[in-house]
């Protein structure tokens, strides 16, 4: 079996599954955010749930809109918090205490090596950077899953990405997962576990792996799952008193197909409007527009790239120059803990001293919410997820997807660049 099949057969009871099967598993945590759980909640009370199963493994994190942007946000967060209030659900996070989920579950030692875990969110395959099994699903799946504790899945098969070497100073996790999307395209993992494996996963970060599981989704996998090495198992360790299970793959397991990618081989990658697959390299740009593409606005945040790797890495650029005239230039860290220790290092004053502003941790402008939305014409450099079509405002915009490193570097050129771009 592979890592996510041993998962999913202990957690059903089963000595072993195949892919395609049904089963029904036991759920290690719930997770619901602003947008998804009112919906999710409503659900409940239709169907009669008198409770939840345990109110210790469910997670309500209002991320999408908070601090609430309007009515209907603060209307959808009233009816999680009083939900949470009702149930008294241990892991409920308030103004003040909240981050973007997916940064934020894993900093609190909610996620562990070994837990099945469903949210009601796409990017909830991100905790498989700790060898868990993670996925998202709908809301009406998130209420059976809060009245239950259980999930039915079918069991995914899988494709194995061997990763060798050690990647170039300017590339990270980001640059990663955005050249694998570009060679197997949107849906070249559909419904697939997308298992990372090989001695190059050691020259990676734990927020480079957090990256890379975090855009499974954009390449239609099911769920992305790194093997829980002795980086993870620290990091796991640091943040939490669970005990947790590590899984390896069968030197026997069954993959439907298996890409070998040299991470010294890598350059810094861009994602195009309007899909992650468009892909081009720094040195493609370069070539193909020698005038450089214009640009009005770049992001750094969200669930995909808004820790401390990424602000480091943006900062370190930024030092002493400024934000092109004219551009705007947005840093969003992705829980209050990593705001905090960025203020204590000193980033956020190089953020705002270079002329760019410093949000509160919120998914703000990535999914076309606030903080940052675009009008017609404009583009955006961003560090976010996904650039479809009006999925930062307008239809008529554009959202390049990129790494920390370009993003830092666009900002102050005001054109796509790279690091080495820089005088």
């Amino acid at each position: 079996m592979t890592m996510t099949q041993k998962i999913l057969a202990a957690a059903a009871g089963l000595e072993k599954v195949e892919a395609g099967q049904l089963i029904e598993a036991r759920l290690d945590l719930v997770l619901g955010n602003d947008i998804t759980s009112p919906v999710a909640i409503k659900e409940m009370e239709r169907i009669g749930a008198e409770g939840v199963f345990d109110k210790d493994r469910i997670a309500l994190v209002p991320d999408h809109f908070v601090p609430n942007k309007d009515i209907k946000s603060a209307e959808h967060c009233k009816c999680l918090r009083e939900f949470a209030l009702r149930h008294g659900i241990t892991h409920y996070f308030e103004v003040g205490e909240m981050g973007i989920e997916h940064a934020l579950l894993p900093e609190k030692g909610l996620t562990v090596a070994g837990d099945v875990i469903i949210g009601a969110d796409s990017h909830t395959c991100t905790y498989g950077a700790l060898g868990a099994f993670s996925t998202g699903v709908g809301s009406t799946d998130m209420a059976a899953g809060m009245a239950t504790g259980k999930a039915w899945f079918k069991v995914p098969s899988a494709i194995r990405f061997r990763l060798v070497g050690k990647p170039g100073r300017w590339v990270s996790g980001k640059d990663v997962i955005l050249h694998i999307i570009g060679n197997i395209g949107v849906d070249g993992a559909l419904y697939k576990s997308m298992e990372f494996t090989g001695e190059g996963i050691r020259n990676l970060s734990m927020d480079d792996r957090f990256t890379i599981a975090n855009m499974a989704i954009e390449a239609g996998g099911k769920n992305g799952i790194f093997p829980a090495d002795e980086l993870a198992q620290a990091y796991i360790t640091e943040r939490s008193q669970r005990r947790f299970t590590v899984y390896e793959a069968d030197e026997d397991a069954v993959y439907d197909e298996e890409y070998t990618i040299d991470l010294s081989a890598l350059r810094p990658t861009v994602s195009f409007p309007h899909l992650p697959e468009n892909t081009r390299t720094i040195d493609e740009i370069r070539r193909e527009y020698p005038e450089g593409i214009e640009i009005d606005q770049v992001v750094i945040g969200s669930c995909t790239n808004g820790r401390m790797d990424d602000l480091r890495i943006a900062a370190g650029l930024l030092k002493g120059r400024h934000v092109a005239k004219g551009k705007r230039f947005i840093v969003i860290p992705a829980t209050q803990a990593i705001y905090l220790q960025a203020m204590e290092e000193g980033l956020l004053k190089i953020f705002v001293e270079s002329g760019g502003v410093v949000s509160t941790p919120t998914c703000g402008p990535c999914l076309g919410g606030y903080m940052g939305i675009l009008a017609d014409g404009e583009r955006c450099v961003s560090t976010t997820n996904r650039n479809f079509v009006g999925r930062m405002g307008s239809v008529r915009s554009e959202v390049y997807l990129a790494s920390p490193a370009v993003a830092a570097a666009s900002a102050i050129t005001g054109k796509i660049s790279g690091p080495d771009d820089l005088a």
